[in-house]
């Protein structure tokens, strides 16, 4: 079993694998148009619903159209992770050009499908909630197989949509406007983004969040929850627990102007 309780650190367990998720470049010229950025989801389609509306609702007042950035983690904890994935992978009602970004949780699940044995660990972290919107009671079925997990693969490959895996799979892990870097966690300060890796951008909290990327970049990410929009050093946390809370943060930047809306 692959733990996975140093990567919940940012700390990667081993040697850091190389970067695997595409990472997207938009070059040093700040976007012309607003950007919004959606905080962790976690299988809450009602409050990803309503901050898609209050979006729509921004772009009808200021007719000005922007990209939605996502900044991970879909599935886990919440009621609808396979609601929330039917939403992200079919193109929006509103109209709303998205770009959905990798989290770390997104990721273990993309793994745990392949793999349910080596990233059992998962379950532990929300996983038993998204298999249930799929369908899937992980405990009626391991108490049918003594505990065993050996079959479940095959279970998951009947229960998860085609779709589904290859959203998952073909989630980028950040995105770079400018001077602007949207990421689900953060970075490591001081360190380029060529030698990040994707635990570091999935899973880093420490140094991160009390110093910030410790080079002339603002980064906007979620993964840590606060009860309010987390304003730091080169920093802005927008992940208010959606799941527990109620709140799906929508940040918005237009030029040197932020605000939530």
């Amino acid at each position: 079993m692959r733990k996975l309780i140093g990567w919940m650190k940012g700390r990667p367990m081993g040697q850091p694998s190389p970067p695997s998720r595409r990472r997207i470049d938009l070059g040093d010229e700040p976007a012309s148009y607003p950007i919004y950025a959606i905080g962790d989801v976690h299988g809450c389609l009602k409050e990803l619903q309503d901050a898609e509306a209050r979006i729509a609702a921004d772009i009808a007042r200021t007719g000005r159209p922007g990209l939605i950035v996502l900044l991970g983690d879909y599935v886990d904890r919440g009621p609808s992770s396979y609601q929330v994935i039917e939403h992200l992978q079919k193109p929006s009602d509103l109209g709303l050009r998205r770009l959905a970004l990798c989290g770390n949780h997104d990721d273990i699940f993309s793994k745990f499908i392949e793999e349910p044995e080596l990233y059992s660990d998962w379950l532990s972290l929300g996983g038993e909630q998204t298999l249930i919107s799929y369908g899937i009671d992980i405990h009626h079925l391991t108490a049918r197989r003594k505990g065993r997990l050996t079959d479940l693969k095959e279970v998951l490959a009947e229960a998860i949509p085609v779709n589904h895996k290859q959203f998952l799979a073909n989630l980028p892990i950040c995105l770079k406007i400018g001077n602007i870097v949207f990421v689900h966690a953060g970075l490591r300060p001081r360190v380029g983004m060529e030698k990040q890796t994707d635990e570091d951008l999935m899973w880093i909290r420490e140094p991160f969040l009390s110093q910030g990327p410790g080079q002339p970049l603002l980064v906007v990410h979620g993964h840590t929850p606060q009860p309010t929009p987390d304003i730091g050093m080169g920093r802005i946390g927008i992940d208010t627990g959606a799941y527990y809370s109620g709140k799906l943060t929508v940040l918005k930047i237009d030029g040197s102007q932020k605000a939530f809306v």
